[in-house]
């Protein structure tokens, strides 16, 4: 893999942080990294905003250009998504629709789905959310229990999701769904969240107001247009998903950012002289660097073209423990800045870690996927 930015990919750096500079506000609270999960202040700003990114050919510059893209390489696709998170994801839960759900309908979709969903998200004008986890199901997808039954043509969804992400403003859902009684007898479905027999509940936490929410289906009525994929082969969209979210958001440029804050704040306070206290800066900066270098890895792999591999749980793992060893770091030198907000680039990284370690697969589940996929250990 060769480290060194090409000048195009320098280029297209450039025209992204120029156009953040010239279309976000001066007072933007995501700029300072002070942004709840639940939208990071920002929902409502990024349905004005994707739009003009869109506009611009910087919203789904690594999509085909028959749907909308500019074809770009996964580069392009990894720089955009790095300044947007430096910047404090303006694009709010779009990231969702443009870096798994639109690539899922590219691989998965019927031409009509494809036709209805994938203009508008190429355009900024969809969000999505992912009924993925329920109470009893969330590590564990195969023992999920939300039904889809057939009767007379038509599907009658009923179940319960949890800790689901943008539900209170997403426009549709991807549901997994059971419609067999085996354990891999699960199908894909999209749903439009105003359909009738489905009701969101907002979880309020740690995370921010807005952040993760319950999600009901009451005898939601679906059809056979209505279902990603073909019924019952459900693992193949989720694996796809989940190898895509696992490495899809670049979350160490704001942990680097509350670090950096850290060690500037220990150094006015005249602390960071202390060897342990430099120590511990040093090995968290390693980690969120040998986080980013592993990510450009997995990228490096997709812009040739190879399958996805038992590296994105890898990948995803260290992503974990970087966040985890600068907000050890933080609480250990900084707790009481952290409950007063000096920095709020410093508290959200703190915040994050009640969220980074359970997100697309906790990292528990991650090193199981390793021992087994990579080291061919046993289940047991």
């Amino acid at each position: 893999m060769d480290f060194a930015w090409t000048a195009e990919h320098e280029a297209f750096r450039t025209k992204v942080r120029d156009f953040l500079a010239a279309h976000l506000p001066q007072d933007w609270p995501g700029a300072s990294g002070n942004f709840d999960a639940g939208g990071y202040y920002t929902t409502d700003f990024a349905r004005d905003f994707c739009p003009k990114l869109a506009a611009a050919g910087l919203l789904v510059p690594h999509w085909p250009k028959e749907y909308g893209g500019q074809g770009a390489d996964a580069w392009h696709h990894w720089i955009l998504n790095e300044e947007m998170f430096e910047a404090g994801e303006p694009r709010s839960y779009q990231y969702m629709s443009v870096n798994w759900a639109g690539p899922a309908l590219i691989k998965f979709g019927t031409e009509a789905q494809k036709a209805e969903h994938l203009p508008r998200i190429a355009e900024g004008k969809l969000f999505y959310c992912q009924g993925f986890s329920e109470p009893n199901a969330g590590s564990d997808l195969a023992s999920l229990r939300t039904s889809a039954k057939l009767e007379n043509g038509r599907y009658r969804i009923n179940g319960q999701k949890i800790w689901t992400s943008a539900a209170s403003f997403a426009d549709y859902c991807i549901v997994l769904a059971r419609t067999g009684e085996g354990r891999k007898a699960i199908t894909v479905l999209i749903l439009p969240m105003d359909r009738p027999g489905i009701q969101v509940n907002v979880i309020k936490g740690f995370q921010g107001a807005r952040a993760f929410h319950e999600v009901f289906f009451d005898e939601v009525e679906a059809g056979p247009e209505d279902i990603l994929g073909e019924v019952g082969t459900g693992w193949d969209v989720v694996q796809a998903v989940m190898h895509n979210e696992r490495v899809g958001a670049p979350r160490y440029t704001l942990t680097i950012r509350g670090l950096e804050e850290a060690v500037a704040l220990l150094q006015a306070q005249g602390r960071f002289s202390d060897s342990a206290v430099r120590t511990r800066a040093a090995r968290a900066r390693v980690a969120c660097e040998a986080a980013r270098l592993q990510a450009y890895q997995i990228i490096d792999g997709r812009v040739k073209g190879l399958p996805p591999t038992a590296a994105t749980s890898t990948t995803r793992y260290s992503m974990v423990m970087a966040d985890k060893m600068v907000a050890d770091f933080l609480g250990d030198y900084l707790g009481d800045e952290l409950i007063r907000n000096v920095s709020p680039a410093m508290s959200a990284a703190y915040r994050r870690t009640g969220s980074t370690g359970v997100a697309s697969g906790t990292a528990e589940v991650q090193l199981n996927l390793i021992a087994r996929n990579m080291l061919g250990l046993p289940k047991e």
